[in-house]
């Protein structure tokens, strides 16, 4: 296996979340290796459920993760990643159902379109981030852990990037704000692209939805791991920001590849609550 071919994977998931590198700190590469190949091994699904224009070349890429996630377990894998997860015996103890759903799951809704309403968006982010979600749940905790809580973060910070592409994205069948939203203030496909005030009042409810489900995802049962801990600390600190702001977007870009003291503070919160989860 080459080290440079896994460590582009590796830097693909980091280019998308920059403040990952400090959690890298407290999940060394030496003694975690699955842990972080997973992690590049999610970016890569989402890379192809979410990046991917045309639904039948996302479809086709989906489905050689299928057959190669589904044959690792005899094989070892082809791809560096796969490699990695299946030298580790945790990959071996998790059923290979486990490891196809996500791939199911983001085939299934490859031609989805626009979400009615902000449950409705809940509802069918968690199919792909909730199977994502279970997939690493286990993998950092054991089969018997529950990943409600994991699910309901991974499906907000979704939510939460697909705001990040509202303007590239509003020529797409799927918008990152809902249809009540939308009629609700008066916008259309094309106003989404500029500022305008109906457009930052809409991202703002967006926001303000997005920060209510947050802290209600507190209340879940169930474990995070110190990747999903980070997003979470840092993903909901971010929306509680930018609700607030005149330009709500700005933020959230500006806010993105942040990685001063706050992340690492924060970063250590996360590694901490994993590390007394396993002791």
């Amino acid at each position: 296996m080459s080290e440079t071919a896994l460590q582009s994977y590796i830097d693909k998931w980091l280019a998308v979340q920059p403040q990952q590198r400090i959690a890298l700190a407290f999940v060394n590469q030496a003694s975690y290796p699955g842990h972080i190949a997973l992690a590049a091994l999610e970016q890569e699904l989402l890379a192809a459920a979410y990046g991917i224009r045309e639904p039948q070349v996302a479809a086709g890429k989906l489905n050689w993760w299928a057959e190669e996630l589904s044959g690792a377990a005899a094989s070892g894998g082809r791809h560096p990643l796969t490699q990695v997860l299946f030298d580790d015996e945790r990959a071996h103890a998790l059923p290979s159902e486990r490891w196809v759903a996500p791939v199911l799951a983001a085939m299934a809704q490859l031609e989805e379109g626009t979400a009615a309403d902000f449950p409705a968006q809940l509802a069918a982010g968690s199919l792909l981030h909730g199977a994502l979600a279970e997939l690493e749940t286990a993998w950092w905790f054991g089969e018997q852990a529950s990943s409600a809580r994991a699910a309901c973060v991974a499906t907000l910070s979704h939510l939460r990037f697909s705001l990040l592409r509202l303007e590239e994205d509003a020529e797409r069948d799927r918008l990152a704000l809902p249809m009540a939203r939308l009629a609700r203030y008066g916008l259309s496909r094309n106003q989404l692209r500029s500022a305008s005030a109906a457009r930052e009042d809409a991202i703002r409810a967006q926001l303000d939805d997005l920060h209510a489900a947050w802290r209600e995802s507190e209340r879940l049962a169930g474990p995070l791991s110190a990747f999903r801990g980070l997003e979470s600390r840092h993903g909901s600190t971010l929306v509680a920001r930018a609700r607030k702001a005149a330009a709500p977007l700005d933020v959230l870009r500006q806010g993105q590849g942040r990685q001063g003291p706050g992340v690492t503070w924060q970063a250590w919160q996360a590694a901490r609550a994993w590390r007394r989860q396993v002791s």
